[in-house]
């Protein structure tokens, strides 16, 4: 009890204190003190402790006013010296605001970046400052934040032009930078000085805080209480889920008080969890410890005074006012700041800021939030502290670094992460790098926290424990940071920069001597690897490091001293790595030929070799600059190139390549997927820069300083093929008759890959300083080869490209020159297509394809060729030449060497016998020769002078063998196989080649000679060659068109032989076939010149036709007859909201719901849609539990949902897998009986009245009779002629009754939303309504999509509706009589009033299509008992008639005040219906009374009946029309004028309806009394209720900003409804209601029908009847759910400007709406489509079944 009390007495106390407290006083008593830190900290240690913490549940509303009255006031006065109000607002008066933005991002905030003008990626404006900035009209790259950074607008380092926006363009008068602390007086300054002092110390002191039970000196409460709080802080290694299980075990709590906990945890880095004694929290503390340390370190928990609490909130609650207080002023800010940064008492790293930065890792996260903010707003909006700053941050990197790895928080919310703030500006990262020596630091700190090394001293990642793993993650941040230093390359070099850069290389190369060589690889032979060796850590190292290599080199590339140095560093590392490597090998002598050459024995298939050679590929690097540099021409006495041996620098990378060709091979699959991964990176954009293309530069360069024959000799010895061709014989194929086929299978593939080094080695030229190329040509060609292959979207090419480290490809710049665009349509995307004029530059053996890329352009290219006309040959294309130091390489082409091998291989194709040749391998020689014929032609053509060739391919290659074994020349080979039989393929190529060489030859001699003679002659003999060719070509055409004629006629023959000799049978079927065409019942009319009527006494009786149909399942006929085998139809009945009028409308409960009337405001309807496929009803029941069957056993193996529900009685169309849940039966159609009995309105009235009487009598003797009084009524005499017990026959047969009562049913169960329950007595309500509402949406989406009324429908639709139609009318035989004779004269009641029936809806609250379609099927059952030969189409035509009546009178009491319009003159005709409708109008203004306005002008009110009429007379003539099967006028087949004429007679109406009124206007008038006297009626006029205006608008999705940042920036300012203030993770967009959602959390949850779900899971229920459609905004894609199992995404309507969606913002280029694609999604929701879209979506894609949609 006592605690309860004193809980009480605290506020009161408080209270005292509060009025007797005064903030001007306490401000002016610190003035006077000479102690104010002791002061200050005697009245917080005072007031602190009884403000914040008091209970268990806290208060932040009191608690911020409390506090800010007691304690932040007194500050604020002492501060201003005067009353802050007035204090604050003359600082900011005199404040010059700052240049720069500072606006700190809110996660999912939109960021923009202009990928021209900024410095790095880094630098983003917000989107304020982006409108307001030139670089909106740039490209730029648009991304959400993940919170945290700032807004760099104002800063010119980060622009390259256009740094400010308008809002901070600078002022010309202020440019003179003056201190901002001019305009603050002395004293003023001083005053800040001491307050922010202490506050600031105050903050520091209490969050770095570490005891729990007592308080720094000068702050112990005066008053002690016994209260702790057990405090939960977060980590990320718990998941939810544990955190949630725990706290309901530990401080038995609710689920749902456990996800709060667990949420506010996530957020905020802790929460109390208990309050009370000492014991009682340790108690919890010890049951959460006990409970989680079990998979991994325990929760942290920690039992703290209430009091330490009370302080740590208020320390929190300082530094934000420190942060509000210095946004006043830069003068303030600045005071701060040097407060912050200034030593203490201790020395190094005392200051406030060092201590906070110090204790990061200590500190929960939302403390470290604040004080992180904090440091935005001050330190770094001061560009002169910021440096200071960045000075100690620097200082500090690694004890910073150190402690994160140890941190288990992500680095968002490490102060670690302010590094890209501070490091991405350049001034402050060269500042940074030659006074603190950062790149050393950043690098040394990397391979520190890297131990594990071998003996070689490399890295090693084997048997990575988690932690391990973990620390890598950690480690590979640092990578960042170097990334951030290194991001802008200098323009100017200081001797200081030069030096601290270059020693910063040297701890860079030595990070990349541990990598050179680690995880070798020796190959498996005999059984496979037994565990797959860890690869990826390597991987993930050369990948972050990559764009360090890249840019190492670019910043050597500014300065050639640096650059020189650094390849004197760089040579020296790899010559200590190679003597490291010595192993052991031994010298041998090769010799081919006629050369020779001195190498070592080596060999990849048995030594260890590794694919991590980094020191080799960054030298390649630099010796590509020297020659683009020209450092190699203009300085060669400072470069070690003599030293250099070509033999060492080609080991590695060739030992390299030849693994990756022996690997193509096979010689390594017992090597495991390990290797193969490794080869695929190895090739891949994401690492190929910095190593395969490395590889290939190192050989190059290496070969340029050799002797080619040398090169290729060991090139030979290391592919292990040398013994192949270095035998004096192995022209004459050498002997391996005996050797294994595999052995032969893999020397070929090993010769093919070997072909393809050397034409890389001598092809590839098109990087600058290897060709003479310019920096775009490389990229060129990239493009124009990934192009070859197919079109591609631009985000196919981004990925084909490598990135650089600005993210950017540099494609933009020259992608139009080989390529034109092709804009995508409703679907797929858009596609560049290459320029054909680009096509002749395709080198088929470009080095960058795979195999695969390889076949598929080689495809391309030749069909393309083919379709042109051309010769279907690929030759190589023409190349640029090469730069000085790469030279010498074309003599590979020409050397000895080469000539034999090229040689060797023609003559094993010339006589191919064994396998021991390949296809590939020719035309890999073939390519090689036509390489070296280019480079002569090349040169012939450039030379002034003969003298200057010194490229002679053309005499070598005509030159047979030395004297002993007489070989043939390669040319000589070369005719052999020009007309091989085996080699059609390769003829076209030979024949180019041999072309060229005579033209070579021409052009040599036309050099020697002058006569020109001999070149016009060889020119003629081609021509000939040319056109024998073609004509031989078109014979061979013309004989085969011959041929395929023949077969076509002989065919044709016996096809009429047959039909002649099987006549009857043909005869039978034509028969049946024109029998089943005219089924559709549109062709002929009876009567055909009489106009068409579908309702009344005239309608147009279409002639008699069978109907027979088949059935999908078993493929019988059958005719549909009422006596016969049912027929079905699979059909969807789902609810729906499509057309709601109002979506506020709460759903109605399904127990106690009379669904009969249907309000005009759509709220909810029953939508039934077919895919229109028959089967019989017995084939489909067995097919149905055949489904059950699968699906209960598939219950038990997998516990995943499939795409339908076999509980909900869904299936899928076995023929289209269209999902289904239930089927309609086919009936034929009702034969109307021609009996003459056709009374008119008054006689009808009268015979209907009786009737009524009669079944009411006859309704009340069925009922038990109660006590209550007898009616007095004497009993009325039934008219004679209708018979109120007599049963009518049942005209159908079993199968079809029980198929009536099946689809009943479904509608039923589904509309209503309750179990299925054949008896009820709403079932046939709720199959008329469904039919009326499926007519209706139909109606809308004809009008919508513009098309006319009938002939437009799909046959689906079409037999869908006569089937609900038929069905409706047919469905009072499957229930019970009397109930459905009810629903007759209740509908009835709504129009003529009845005095037995009460509670009739007022007019104004009943949906007229509805109410026609329900009595007009509802009427069988009673004319069923009617024997007086009255006539069925009569009362139809009164019902129908009264009901237009009582919809007009509808339209005019709703219809709104007139607009001004312009009169339009109106002609005879329309004068009777303005006078009608006026005349109509003022007599329903005499009932109502004052709620109607006046309305003068008839043409108005005229107009308001037709086009409020309309959508319901066509909605009637779709009803009658499937109703009874007549035809529609042509007419209404079009969309032309005079629609409204053809309808009126179509629907037996007259043109001016309100003759249907003035007609009768003596019957009618009572009616209309009663209706207009309704009490309803007046209340829903005066706003009572929901009033809906004709014709109802069709409702669309909602409208969407053109720009998609509009909606990224509307959703970052969206907050969790539920969780106060919160962001939201994942804020989701209703399209149909625009209501904003936080999805997919545990904040947003609600229990519906007993499970809890997601947001908008719950939304769909509400909104559109379990149908939602969503657009996710942070992802941007559109989210389609139904019901709660089932969803899928589906493509956004947004695209960027190459046609192509960006779901998940990954790419980040501007999105704008695309109109079509939104309509589309659009149309399927109007269509109802959007749950058999799902449908087929989860089919398709499996892995969209297992998501738990109903959490989103």
């Amino acid at each position: 009890m006592a605690a309860a009390e004193s809980d009480r007495e605290v506020p009161s106390a408080l209270c005292t204190e509060f009025l007797n407290f005064s903030v001007k006083d306490t401000a002016s008593k610190w003035l006077q003190v000479t102690d104010l830190y002791k002061e200050v900290y005697h009245h917080l240690a005072r007031y602190v402790p009884k403000i914040y913490c008091l209970g268990p549940n806290l208060n932040p509303q009191s608690e911020d006013l409390l506090a800010q009255m007691l304690l932040q006031s007194p500050l604020e006065w002492y501060l201003c010296g005067e009353d802050p109000s007035t204090g604050l607002a003359k600082l900011e008066q005199n404040n010059q605001p700052s240049q720069l933005c500072g606006h700190v991002f809110k996660v999912g905030e939109p960021t923009y970046s202009c990928r021209e003008c900024a410095a790095d990626p880094t630098c983003v404006l917000c989107m304020q400052c982006f409108l307001g900035s030139v670089h909106k009209e740039h490209r730029y790259r648009m991304t959400t934040s993940g919170g945290g950074g700032f807004c760099d607008c104002g800063d010119t380092e980060a622009w390259k032009k256009g740094p400010y926006c308008q809002k901070h363009e600078p002022n010309i008068s202020d440019s003179c930078q003056e201190d901002p602390l001019a305009h603050l007086s002395t004293d003023m300054i001083a005053r800040c000085y001491n307050v922010f002092s202490v506050v600031l110390k105050y903050a520091v002191d209490m969050l770095t805080w570490d005891k729990e039970d007592e308080l720094p000196l000068g702050l112990e409460p005066p008053d002690r209480s016994d209260t702790y709080y057990c405090m939960l802080f977060n980590d990320e290694v718990h998941t939810y889920e544990q955190v949630i299980y725990t706290l309901q075990k530990a401080v038995n709590c609710t689920q749902k008080e456990a996800v709060s906990f667990a949420t506010t945890v996530d957020r905020d880095g802790r929460k109390s969890v208990r309050f009370g004694d000492f014991a009682f929290c340790e108690l919890a503390k010890s049951v959460i410890v006990r409970n989680t340390s079990r998979q991994s370190k325990p929760l942290r928990v920690q039992v703290m005074h209430s009091s330490v609490v009370a302080h740590q909130c208020f320390a929190l609650k300082a530094l934000h006012w420190l942060g509000h207080v210095i946004g006043y002023s830069d003068a303030l800010r600045r005071i701060l700041c040097q407060v912050g940064l200034e030593r203490g008492p201790e020395g190094e790293n005392s200051s406030l800021v060092d201590t906070l930065m110090l204790c990061d890792s200590k500190m929960w996260k939302g403390a470290r939030n604040v004080y992180h903010q904090l440091f935005m707003s001050s330190l770094l909006m001061d560009l002169k502290y910021k440096k200071l700053f960045a000075i100690q941050f620097a200082k500090n990197y690694r004890r910073l670094q150190t402690d994160f790895m140890e941190d288990d928080h992500e680095r968002v919310v490490s102060v670690t992460s302010l590094s890209v703030q501070l490091f991405t500006v350049p001034t402050m990262a060269r500042m940074l790098i030659t006074e603190e020596n950062l790149m050393t630091t950043i690098i040394r700190t990397f391979v520190d926290h890297l131990r594990h090394r071998d003996l070689q001293g490399r890295f090693q990642f084997e048997r990575y424990t988690a932690q391990q793993a973990f620390k890598f993650r950690r480690v590979q941040s640092l990578i960042g940071d170097l990334k951030y230093v290194l991001i802008s390359r200098p323009t100017e070099w200081s001797d200081q920069l030069r030096e601290k850069f270059l020693e910063g290389l040297d701890t860079f190369l030595e990070l990349l001597k541990c990598m050179q060589g680690m995880d070798p690889v020796v190959r498996q032979v005999g059984q496979h690897i037994e565990m797959e060796p860890e690869w990826e850590a390597a991987f993930t190292l050369q990948m972050k490091l990559t764009h360090i290599i890249s840019m190492i080199q670019e910043w050597c590339a500014t300065d050639e001293r640096v650059l020189i140095e650094a390849y004197k560093k760089c040579l020296t590392a790899l010559t200590h790595c190679h003597s490291g490597f010595a192993d052991g090998e031994q010298p041998i002598t090769l010799s081919m030929c006629g050369h020779s050459v001195d190498t070592i024995r080596y060999c990849v298939s048995q030594e260890k070799v590794s694919i991590h050679l980094p020191v080799s590929r960054l030298l390649a690097g630099l010796h590509v600059l020297l020659s683009k540099m020209e450092v190699a021409y203009r300085f060669p006495e400072q470069l070690p190139l003599s030293e250099l041996s070509p033999p060492m620098l080609i080991e590695h990378p060739l030992r390299c390549l030849v693994l990756c060709a022996q690997v193509h091979a096979g010689m390594w699959r017992r090597n495991g997927f390990s290797l193969v991964n490794q080869i695929y990176y190895y090739h891949n954009v994401k690492c190929r820069v910095e190593m395969f293309d490395k590889d290939l530069i190192m050989l190059q360069a290496g070969a340029s300083m050799m002797d080619p024959n040398h090169f290729l000799m060991i090139v030979l010895s290391r592919f292990e093929l040398y013994h192949i061709f270095s035998s004096a014989d192995c022209r004459k194929r050498y002997n391996r008759e005996n050797a294994n086929k595999d052995v032969v299978q893999q020397n070929n593939t090993l010769t093919e890959e070997m072909l393809h080094l050397i034409m890389m080695v001598v092809g590839e030229r098109f990087e600058a300083g290897i060709g003479q190329v310019e920096g775009c040509d490389e990229i060129k060609r990239e493009i124009l080869h990934q192009l070859c292959i197919r079109p591609m979207a631009h985000s196919e090419l981004v990925k084909a490209l490598p990135e650089n480290e600005n993210k950017e490809t540099g494609m933009e710049r020259v992608i139009d020159c080989v390529a034109s665009f092709k804009k995508p349509g409703v679907t797929g995307r858009g596609l560049y297509e290459l320029r054909p004029e680009c096509a002749k530059q395709f080198n088929l053996y470009f080095h960058h394809y795979s195999r695969a890329d390889q076949s598929k352009a080689e495809e391309a290219q030749r069909k393309l060729k083919r379709q042109n006309g051309e010769d279907t040959a690929l030759p190589p294309p023409v190349l640029p030449p090469f730069c000085p130091l790469f030279a010498s390489l074309v003599n590979i082409l020409q050397c000895d060497v080469l000539l034999g091998m090229l040689g060797a291989v023609l003559q094993w194709a010339v006589e191919p016998s064994a396998g021991h040749w390949s296809e590939s391998m020719l035309q890999r020689v073939l390519h090689l020769i036509g390489m070296a014929l280019l480079e002569e032609q090349q040169q012939l053509e450039n030379s002034s002078e003969d003298n200057d060739v010194y490229f002679n391919f053309t005499l070598k290659m005509s030159r047979p063998g030395e004297a002993p074994s007489n070989t043939a020349s390669v040319l000589a080979l070369l005719e052999n196989l020009q007309n091989a039989p085996h080699l059609e393929v390769h003829e076209g190529m030979i024949r180019w080649l041999l072309k060229t060489v005579a033209g070579i030859k021409t052009m040599r001699e036309r050099s020697a000679s002058a006569s020109t003679v001999t070149a016009s002659e060889s020119r003629g003999q081609e021509e000939t060659a040319c056109d024998k060719d073609k004509a031989e070509r078109k014979r061979k055409a013309e004989m085969a068109r011959l041929r395929r004629e023949k077969v076509m006629a002989q065919m044709s023959e016996m096809q009429r032989h047959f039909i002649n000799e099987n006549k009857e049978l043909f005869q039978q079927s034509l028969e049946e076939l024109d029998a089943s065409t005219s089924t559709s019942l549109e062709h002929s009319p009876a009567s055909s010149d009489a106009a068409l009527a579908c309702v009344g006494p005239r309608r147009s009786r279409p002639g008699e036709k069978r109907q027979v149909v088949t059935c999908i399942l078993c493929q019988e006929e059958q005719e549909i007859r009422a006596d016969g085998k049912a027929m079905v139809l699979a059909a969807f009945v789902q609810r729906s909201t499509v057309m709601s009028k109002n979506r506020t409308r709460p759903p109605h409960d399904p127990k106690h719901y009379d669904p009969l009337f249907m309000h005009p405001d759509l709220s909810f309807g029953t939508h039934t849609g077919s895919c229109g496929h028959i089967m019989h009803s017995h084939c489909w029941q067995r097919y149905f539990e055949a489904v059950q069957a699968k699906e209960q056993r598939r219950q038990q193996r997998l516990r995943v949902h499939t795409s339908y529900d076999v509980g909900n009685g869904e299936f899928l169309c076995p023929l289209c897998e269209c999902l289904s849940n239930t089927v309609i039966p086919l009936l034929p159609r009702t034969m109307g009986s021609s009996s003459c009995e056709q009374p008119g309105l008054g006689q009808w009235l009268k015979i209907s009245g009786q009737q009524i009487k009669a079944m009411h009598s006859a309704h009340r003797k069925l009922q038990p009779v109660s006590t209550v009084e007898e009616t007095v009524e004497e009993e009325c005499p039934a008219p004679e002629v209708f018979t109120v017990d007599y049963i009518p026959t049942n005209p159908y047969s079993s199968t079809i009754k029980e198929m009536l009562a099946t689809f009943g049913t479904a509608t039923y169960k589904v509309g209503l939303k309750v179990h299925p329950n054949e008896q009820d007595p709403r079932i046939p309500i709720m199959c008329w309504s469904s039919c009326a509402y499926t007519i209706q949406s139909i109606e809308r989406l004809l009008v919508d999509e513009k098309k006319p009324l009938f002939g437009s429908l799909p046959c689906r639709q079409d037999d869908c509706l006569s089937s609900l139609a038929r069905f409706g009318s047919a469905c009072w035989t499957a229930a019970c009589q009397p109930t459905v004779q009810g629903h007759f004269i209740r509908l009835l009641a709504a129009l003529i009033p009845d005095p037995q029936v009460e509670a009739s809806p007022c007019i104004l609250d009943v949906d007229m299509l509805h109410l026609l379609v329900s009595v007009v099927l509802s009427y069988g059952s009673v004319h069923s008992q009617d024997s007086s030969g009255l006539s069925v189409d009569a009362v139809q035509l009164h019902l129908f008639h009264l009901i237009t009546v009582a919809h007009m009178v509808q339209i005019l009491l709703t219809s709104g005040p007139e607009e001004v319009t312009m009169e339009q003159e109106s002609g005879e005709a329309e004068r009777g219906e303005e006078e009608g409708a006026c005349r109509l109008y003022n007599t329903l203004r005499t009932h109502v009374g004052s709620s109607l306005p006046e309305v003068a002008s008839g043409w108005h009110l005229w107009r308001c009946v037709k086009t409020g009429i309309l959508p319901y007379l066509r909605g009637a003539a779709l009803f009658f029309h499937h109703l009874h099967g007549v035809p529609a006028p042509p007419e209404l087949h079009a969309l032309c004028p005079g629609q409204w004429e053809v309808l009126c007679g179509y629907l037996s109406l007259p043109s001016n309806l309100l003759q249907l009124f003035h007609g009768q206007q003596e019957l009618l008038e009572p009616l209309l009394h009663g209706w207009c006297t309704h009490p309803g009626i007046q209340q829903t006029l005066q706003g009572g209720g929901v009033l809906v205006s004709f014709p109802r608008e069709s409702n669309s999705l909602i409208d969407l900003p053109d720009d998609y940042s509009a909606l990224i920036n509307q959703a970052s300012s969206f907050t969790c409804p539920k969780s106060g203030g919160d962001k939201s993770r994942a804020p989701t967009l209703c399209l149909v209601c625009g209501s904003m959602l936080c999805s997919q959390s545990y904040c947003c949850q609600t229990e519906l029908e007993g499970e809890d779900v997601g947001a908008c899971t719950a939304h769909t229920f509400a909104c559109g009847a379990g149908v939602g459609i969503f657009l996710r905004v942070r992802e941007s894609q559109v989210l389609f759910l139904a019901g709660k199992t089932k969803g899928c995404f589906y493509a956004p309507p947004y695209l960027d400007d190459y046609g192509e969606t960006d779901q998940g913002l990954r790419r980040g280029n501007p999105l704008h709406l695309c109109h079509e694609r939104y309509r589309k999604i659009q149309k399927l929701w109007r269509q109802h489509n959007i749950t058999e879209e799902i449908g087929h979506a989860q089919e398709a894609n499996q892995t969209l079944v297992g998501i738990d949609w109903q959490h989103l």
